[in-house]
């Protein structure tokens, strides 16, 4: 094992924000860099910019010859943790690997033990791993690896990959990683570490991002391209769908080790995952939802005074539908930018306030308006309606939802921490009852062609081969999530 530095924060933890729990969960961040001195300073930066994949936990493994391997693993954001000194003393080393959290499989609960990177010690070394995605047979396969010894040490489904590693009879870490990645269905995109060597390898469907960097002579793999220029790093090209890139020194190594298959990006990712100044797939993701604010502007006109974003998600895409439609774009709605996590323990009266310690609305521009409010998804409604009271507190004369995704219907079981079915709003009601329950004057999604139109694809969606993984607006899973049907997890019928 390698020395460790476990810590639980003093301050009671609460990981479903309760003042944002409408949305769709961001899934992990993982980031890595060999070739460069005090390569854990560097991954903490780079965990810093993928804060948003993962605002619960965040992990850090680091090597040198003399100290061996080191780890540092905390609750809470990257910047309370990683920036003090004398922890980052701990993790000396130019080969580093880090995973920031929001739990999407496993226990909700406080656990430590369930914070990546996970290590194994192997005949041939130590390697430790960061994964980003969610394993759909992770169930079945930690019943086989208990029932012929494997201990588990944490509830994640990560942790089967290195179970399934110890057990492989190939000669090296990366070819028994292969081997492993082949028992293993669902999404992933991971990067690995051993003693000489940094590994980025992505699932054949490609469902999570994963990018390849250079810095000096040394590499950097990430989540997105937003953390290559936080250590200013020059971004190379994307890891394909089933790839695995092996690092040693300056020297990578490119192999496909998996069956080749149609690629099956997460759209979602364009839509609210991934930061607006990234790069996914040759295309900025700030362009693509202001262009999904334009294709939506067209398929869902409205007569109103003002375009408002709901902040800061909707906000690309409401400048997009305001140029569109020639309606002003105003900021009708201020994000309190210091609501942090560990503001308070909230008390139920402090609860009730809801979105308002949050956001909060521009009175003088908002009264007597016909206002056009732009948000990128509706999950559960809740924040949807308060949203709409606080506006029509404040004098609005109408109110339209403009949202910037077609209707979230079925969970995501490829790492996003999605609500069971018959919590989502749009799996039991149609458009119509979604608006009379939001209590709004109109209510418009953007279709998923539309989506699709304005993620490059000019003739939208092709039916019987999708482009993407649209799973939570079609309920067409790439994958079938094994464990889940086992529990009673009921498919969409064919058409």
């Amino acid at each position: 094992m390698p020395n460790s530095s476990s810590s639980l924060s003093s301050a009671k933890p609460f990981f479903a924000h309760p003042f944002d729990d409408d949305k769709l969960k961001e899934e992990c961040g993982v980031f890595g860099v060999t070739g460069v001195t005090d390569a854990a300073n560097f991954v903490a930066l780079g965990l810093h910019a993928l804060q948003h994949r993962g605002q619960e936990a965040g992990g850090i493994v680091s090597y040198h010859p003399d100290h061996d391997f080191n780890s540092v693993r905390r609750f809470g954001y990257v910047r309370d943790n990683f920036t003090k000194q004398s922890l980052m003393e701990t993790l000396p080393g130019s080969l580093s690997i880090g995973h920031v959290r929001y739990s999407t499989a496993g226990s909700k609960a406080a656990a430590i033990r369930d914070v990546q990177p996970f290590f194994g010690e192997f005949s041939m070394g130590g390697a430790a791993i960061a994964h980003n995605g969610n394993i759909t047979n992770a169930d079945a396969l930690r019943r086989e690896l208990i029932e012929r010894g494997s201990i588990f040490q944490s509830s994640s489904d990560s942790e089967c990959i290195i179970h399934l590693m110890a057990r492989s009879l190939q000669r090296n870490i990366p070819e028994r990683m292969e081997d492993a990645l082949r028992r293993v269905e669902g999404a992933f995109s991971i990067v690995a570490m051993t003693r000489t060597k940094l590994i980025g390898v992505r699932d054949p469907l490609g469902v999570r991002p994963l990018v390849l960097g250079q810095i000096g002579e040394g590499w950097v793999l990430s989540s997105e391209t937003c953390a290559l220029d936080i250590i200013g790093a020059t971004y190379v090209r994307e890891i394909e769908p089933g790839e695995m890139v092996v690092i040693t020194g300056e020297k990578v190594e490119s192999s496909f080790p998996f069956r080749r298959q149609k690629p099956r990006f997460c759209i979602f990712e364009h839509v609210y995952f991934s930061r607006p100044d990234s790069i996914i797939g040759g295309r900025s993701v700030y362009e693509t939802r202001r262009q999904i604010g334009v294709e939506l502007a067209r398929e869902a006109p409205v007569e109103a005074d003002l375009v408002c974003p709901v902040p800061d998600s909707g906000t690309p895409a409401a400048i997009g539908f305001s140029q569109e439609s020639g309606i002003p774009y105003a900021m009708g709605i201020i994000r309190n930018q210091y609501m942090g996590r560990t503001f308070i323990e909230p008390t139920e009266s402090i609860r009730n306030m809801g979105v308002r310690l949050k956001l909060n609305v521009n009175r003088a521009l908002i009264q007597g308006k016909r206002v056009i409010l732009v948000d990128d998804s509706v999950v559960r409604g809740t924040t949807s309606r308060k949203i709409k009271e606080m506006i029509l507190d404040a004098g609005a004369a109408e109110v339209h939802f403009r949202i910037a995704s077609p209707p979230t219907a079925w969970p995501c079981f490829y790492g996003v921490d999605t609500p069971q079915r018959e919590k989502l709003l749009a799996a039991t009601m149609s458009e119509e009852e979604m608006r009379e329950h939001l209590a709004v004057d109109s209510l418009k999604f953007i279709s998923l062609d539309g989506l699709y139109r304005a993620v490059g694809e000019a003739e939208g969606r092709n039916k019987s081969c999708p482009q993407y993984c649209d799973a939570c607006f079609s309920g067409e899973y790439p994958v079938v999530p094994a464990d889940m049907v086992s529990k009673g997890f009921e498919m969409k019928a064919a058409e």
